[in-house]
C-alpha cells in the first residue's frame, strides 16, 4: 500500500472519529430534548383521557339516573293497574285487559 494511501484512510478514519466525537453531545441533548416531548405529550394525552372519562362517568350516571325514574314509573303503573283490576273485582266486572 503506497503511503498517500495509507495517509488518506488514517485521515478519513481521523475525521469520521473526530466527526462522531462532536455528534455525541448533540445526539445525547436531542435525546433528552425528545424524552422531554415525549413526557410531556404523554401527561396531555392523560389529562384529555382523564377528562373524557369524567365526561363519561357523568353522562353513565345520568343515564342510571334516568333509568331509575323509568323504573319508578312503570312500578307506580303497575300499582295504578293493580288498584283498577281490584277496582273492577270488587264491581263484579272483568278487568279490561288488552292482552287477553
Amino acid at each position: 500500500m503506497s503511503p498517500e494511501v495509507l495517509i488518506s484512510l488514517i485521515t478519513a478514519a481521523s475525521v469520521m472519529g473526530a466527526a462522531v466525537i462532536a455528534a455525541v453531545p448533540t445526539l445525547l441533548a436531542l435525546q433528552r430534548r425528545t424524552t422531554g416531548a415525549v413526557e410531556a405529550e404523554g401527561t396531555a394525552t392523560r389529562d384529555a383521557l382523564d377528562g373524557i372519562a369524567r365526561a363519561l362517568n357523568l353522562r353513565i350516571d345520568d343515564v342510571r339516573d334516568d333509568i331509575d325514574g323509568v323504573r319508578e314509573d312503570v312500578s307506580r303503573v303497575r300499582e295504578w293497574q293493580a288498584a283498577h283490576d281490584a277496582e273492577h273485582l270488587l264491581i263484579g266486572r272483568q278487568p279490561p285487559r288488552g292482552d287477553m
